[in-house]
C-alpha cells in the first residue's frame, strides 16, 4: 500500500495551489481532516477560501497565514495532472477507510451493525468523475466507428430482427422479451444462447427458473436437430454431434439460481466465472427478470411496479459494467392473453419496465400457430430503431425447438394471411337505432351488413378471436 506520509500530503497541497482546474475536479473529495497535524489548517484555509472567494489563494496568502513553508509548484507541468488525480483519489480513500474503522470499534461493541456497514461502504465510494464525457465537435469519424466496433450491434442470428434492430442487439443495453405464460420466452433465450454460441461468443445462460439439465436438453435438441423425445433413443449420435459442435463454438455456461436473486449475485457469479476461465462474457441471458429482487431498497414482492423499476435499473447498469450482450424476459399480464396485438399496458408490472429497457419485443403465438410451426414477434420499444410497431414472423420446428427465419416469399405470404384476420378482428362495431312495438332498442350492428346481430358479449367476442385464429389453420 502507498504510504501518504506529510511530504506527498505536502506536495498535493502545493500542486493543488498552482493548478486550480485540478483542485476543483478533486473539491467534491476534498477534506481537511484527512492531512497530518502540520497540514490540516492549510487544507482548511485554503477550501474555506475557494468556497467563499471563488478563486485559489496565493502560495504567500496561505504561508503568511497559517504559518507553513509551502513552496512552488508551478515547474511541475500539466502531464502529471493525471498522477495528481489518481494519487489523491486513492488517498481520500484511504483515509476515510481509516476513520471509518476507528468509528466502527466503538459501534461493534455497542452491536450497532448497521452504521458499521454504512460507513465502510460510503468510504469504498469515494472517488473522481474522470470521464468528462464526449466533446461532440472534436472527432466525429472516430466517435461513429467507435460506437460501431466497441459498443456495436451484435447479431441475435436472424436476420429479419436485425433489420428491425438496424443490426441486432447493442452491447451494454438491456433487451426483453416479453410474453404470456408459456409463450415461449425461454424458448428464444435457449435458441439466442445456440445463435450466439455458434458464431463464436461465450454465452451465460442463467436460469431462476428451469433446471440446468431441462435448459441444456432443450439446447442439446436445438444444436443437434434430434427431437427432445428422441433424444435418449440416440445419446451416443447426440454426444457425438455436441462435441463437434463444441469445438468450434463459443461457450455455453448453464447457472441455475434459486429466485429472489439480485445483481450482486450476478455480478459475483460472472467475476468467479471470468477468473476461472481467463476470459469474459460475450452475452448474459437471464431468465428470467421477474423472477429477480432489487439490491438498493427492500420492497414488498406484491408491489411488481417499485419492484421491476430497481430491478430493470440494476441489470441495465449491470449491462452497462459488464460491457456484454445482455438479455433477459419478463411476463405479460392477463389483460394481453386474448390480444393479438400487444402495448405497454400489456407488460406485467406496468411501463417501469419500458421505461428502462432499450428493445421490448412481444411474442405472439396461439395453438393453431405453434402446430404449424409459427411464431410472431412484435416490436413493443426499440430505443435505437424505427422498429416500433412492427412485426416479424418465425419458422418454429416443434421436434427441435429451433426458431428460424422465414424464406422470404412464405414470410411474405404469412404476413398477407395474419393482416387480413388481424384486420377482420380489428372491425368496428356501429351504433343503430332498431324499433320494436315495445318501444326503441339500441343495437349493434356490423359495417357493411344489413341485419342487426343485437349486443355482442365478452364471451362472443372471445369465441370469435379463437375462431379467427383457428383460420390460421386450414386443416382444422
Amino acid at each position: 500500500m502507498q504510504d501518504f506520509n506529510t511530504d506527498i500530503q505536502k506536495l498535493f497541497l502545493e500542486m493543488f495551489l498552482s493548478d486550480a482546474e485540478a483542485f476543483v475536479r478533486c473539491q467534491g473529495i476534498f477534506e481537511s481532516e484527512n492531512f497530518d497535524q502540520k497540514l490540516k489548517d492549510s487544507a482548511e484555509f485554503i477550501k474555506t477560501y475557494v468556497d467563499e472567494y471563488k478563486v485559489m489563494p496565493e502560495l504567500e496568502i496561505v504561508n503568511s497565514t497559517c504559518q507553513t513553508n509551502l513552496k512552488d509548484a508551478s515547474s511541475v507541468g500539466v502531464e502529471h495532472t493525471d498522477w495528481l488525480l489518481d494519487t489523491f483519489e486513492k488517498f481520500s480513500r484511504h483515509k476515510a477507510l481509516e476513520r471509518a474503522i476507528l468509528k466502527s470499534a466503538d459501534l461493534l461493541e455497542k452491536g450497532e451493525y448497521g452504521p458499521v456497514e454504512g460507513l465502510v461502504k460510503e468510504a469504498i465510494q469515494i472517488g473522481l468523475a474522470k470521464d468528462m464525457g464526449t466533446d461532440y465537435f472534436a472527432d466525429p469519424r472516430a466517435r461513429l466507428e467507435g460506437l460501431k466496433d466497441n459498443n456495436g450491434q451484435v447479431s441475435t442470428g436472424w436476420p429479419s430482427i436485425d433489420k428491425k434492430l438496424f443490426g441486432g442487439f447493442n452491447r451494454g443495453e438491456l433487451n426483453i422479451w416479453a410474453g404470456g405464460s408459456g409463450a415461449g420466452k425461454s424458448l428464444f433465450l435457449q435458441n439466442m444462447a445456440v445463435n450466439f454460441a455458434t458464431e463464436g461468443m461465450n454465452v451465460l445462460y442463467i436460469s431462476l427458473e428451469l433446471s440446468e439439465a431441462l435448459t441444456a436438453m432443450r439446447i442439446d435438441s436445438m444444436l443437434t436437430g434430434v427431437a427432445t423425445k428422441e433424444i435418449f433413443k440416440n445419446l451416443d449420435d447426440v454426444e457425438m454431434k455436441v462435441r463437434m459442435m463444441g469445438k468450434k463454438s463459443g461457450r455455453i455456461q448453464i447457472k441455475y439460481m434459486p429466485s429472489g436473486k439480485n445483481a450482486n449475485d450476478l455480478r459475483s457469479y460472472v467475476k468467479e466465472w471470468s477468473i476461472k476461465n481467463k476470459c469474459k462474457p460475450d452475452v448474459l441471458l437471464i431468465d428470467y427478470l421477474d423472477l429477480m429482487m432489487p439490491l438498493s431498497v427492500k420492497v414488498s414482492p406484491s408491489d411488481l411496479f417499485v419492484k421491476d423499476k430497481y430491478v430493470s435499473e440494476e441489470l441495465r447498469n449491470l449491462a452497462m459494467e459488464l460491457g456484454c450482450v445482455f438479455v433477459t424476459a419478463s411476463q405479460l399480464n392477463r389483460a394481453a392473453v386474448e390480444e393479438i396485438e400487444f402495448d405497454h399496458s400489456h407488460i406485467s408490472g406496468g411501463l417501469s419496465k419500458i421505461q428502462t429497457a432499450d428493445n421490448v419485443i412481444g411474442i405472439f403465438t396461439s395453438r393453431a400457430m405453434k402446430e404449424r410451426g409459427r411464431y410472431q414477434i412484435q416490436f413493443m420499444k426499440t430505443r435505437s430503431s424505427s422498429g416500433v410497431g412492427q412485426k416479424v414472423d418465425l419458422e418454429f420446428d416443434v421436434d427441435s425447438l429451433r426458431i428460424r427465419d422465414l424464406a422470404e416469399d412464405e414470410q411474405n405470404s404469412y404476413q398477407s394471411q395474419s393482416s387480413t384476420i388481424v384486420s377482420n378482428l380489428k372491425k368496428q362495431s356501429t351504433v343503430t337505432e332498431s324499433h320494436h312495438d315495445a318501444g326503441e332498442e339500441t343495437a349493434l350492428r356490423e359495417p357493411g351488413e344489413g341485419a342487426t346481430i343485437g349486443k355482442v358479449t365478452g364471451k362472443a367476442q372471445s369465441s370469435k378471436l379463437r375462431d379467427m385464429l383457428k383460420s390460421l389453420n386450414p386443416e382444422e
